[in-house]
């Protein structure tokens, strides 16, 4: 019998994906002070990570190598109980590839030289593809699509890559691509005003997807390996190398209408803050209830969410997002997200608020356009959020972080002027400063 074309199916089985997950994030401020950015609570309960590992569960590709590095320990945590239940004994799994100084007594020196030093797990794999992914982007894809268009344009590389603003052409790589969607020229993260592209209003942006002909993956990491002054680096050196020998396809991840498809790059304060928001829109984006394609996490062992009434008032919660543990009493909670065990005591009052696991909002605080660490303690009568609002002349500092650290910039904040400089959007909130006041006392950080 004639064996037909390959499905998308089997061009699942045949690959590997492989999850970089070792970024320092030092652009989230605290909430990257002791753990990565996959890690990072995202939606109420699930983490950063958990959506690029779905796409992959849901894809049907079941053999996913995380490679960590820096504060790892509550990623591993996180993977080792919430996504342990692929069958091995099938040759599906999750496994965590640490960095081990397996290849040469140095750590991952970039996004190449991480998969570099795995290659011999790599190859152990025998997979005919391998897919590189981010482990901190929030989007559903189905990369059995991708696949396919990586196998029917007979390149050795495929790139992932979204529309974006002219204005935001150096944040990503940049895509040239002719009418076959070859690519012709790569650029990692170009000033806009040097890109040639006349009145174009959008370029093509990489999405830090790649799918690679294993065999020419191994080839190219090599060669790399052997060049001095390479960056190790898939962005600044892999692709440009491979594109210049007319290897390199592209995968654009748009609608029918050739509009982008939702994907967001959660890596700054601002950018993770938005997209929470984007959650509670009367039609979010992105559906984090749809059936077809669930988004798995490690579920959290808490009690329902609770709603109740305060000591002198009703209170409301409107257009928000509830983890299960959450307790909220006798305050007006508006278009936020609560995560896992959060509570919110009475009379406080936030709107467009991101709280964190285990957050504590104390009575009568009003929180605006905040995200609040996990574990913070907010002492009662808090007032923060409100003058970054009003603010229009500094975008970074549109949202304010409350965190447990830069206590001396709170207690400065205390005294009688309240206009104290707080560098990297952050607050202190160490439960220190609740010892310091009296019964009835209240904090502005506004």
């Amino acid at each position: 019998m004639t064996r037909g074309r390959p499905t998308k199916m089997e061009f699942s089985r045949d690959t590997l994906a492989l999850v970089l997950a070792g970024g320092n994030g030092t652009r989230l401020g605290e909430l990257t002070r002791w753990q990565c950015k996959p890690a990072v609570t995202f939606g109420g309960h699930f983490r950063n990570i958990d959506f690029t590992l779905s796409n992959c569960v849901n894809s049907a590709i079941r053999r996913i190598g995380v490679l960590t590095q820096y504060k790892a320990q509550s990623l591993i945590t996180h993977l080792a109980g919430g996504w342990n239940f692929l069958p091995r004994a099938l040759g599906e799994f999750v496994e965590i590839w640490p960095a081990q100084q397996r290849v040469q007594a140095s750590w991952y020196a970039g996004t190449a030289d991480a998969v570099y030093q795995n290659l011999d797990l790599i190859q152990a794999q025998g997979a005919r593809y391998t897919l590189i992914l981010a482990g901190d982007h929030i989007y559903k894809m189905d990369y059995r699509r991708l696949l396919e268009r990586h196998v029917a344009s007979g390149a050795q590389v495929t790139v992932g890559c979204v529309p974006v603003p002219v204005e935001e052409a150096g944040s990503f790589g940049v895509l040239g691509v002719d009418s076959h969607a070859r690519v012709r020229s790569f650029v990692e993260k170009p000033h806009p005003g040097t890109l040639n592209i006349g009145a174009q209003s959008s370029v093509l942006a990489s999405m830090g997807i790649y799918v690679f002909n294993t065999e020419y993956l191994i080839e190219t990491l090599i060669r790399d390996a052997a060049l001095e002054g390479s960056a190790r680096d898939f962005g600044r050196d892999i692709l440009p190398a491979a594109v210049r020998e007319d290897r390199v396809a592209a995968f654009l991840f748009v609608d029918g209408a050739g509009h982008a498809q939702y994907w967001r790059d959660v890596g700054t304060l601002d950018a993770y803050w938005q997209a929470h928001m984007e959650l509670l829109l009367p039609e979010p984006p992105i559906d984090l209830y749809d059936p077809a394609w669930p988004i798995l996490t490690l579920p959290e062992q808490s009690a329902p969410a609770r709603l109740l009434a305060g000591s002198s008032r009703h209170g409301a919660v409107t257009n928000s997002l509830l983890a299960g543990g959450v307790v909220v009493r006798g305050a007006n909670v508006s278009n936020s997200v609560l995560s896992t065990n959060v509570h919110i005591a009475d009379g406080a009052e936030l709107n467009e608020a991101v709280v964190l696991p285990d957050a504590r909002i104390g009575e009568n605080c009003r929180l605006h356009r905040v995200i609040v660490d996990s574990g913070v303690h907010i002492p009662a009568g808090t007032v923060a959020g409100y003058a970054e609002a009003l603010d229009t002349s500094h975008a970074a500092a549109r949202v304010r972080l409350l965190s447990h650290s830069y206590r001396e910039e709170l207690e400065y904040a205390t005294r009688d002027d309240r206009r104290a400089p707080v560098r990297d959007n952050t607050v202190d909130l160490h439960q220190e400063i609740r010892s310091r006041q009296g019964p009835g006392g209240w904090l502005s950080v506004a």
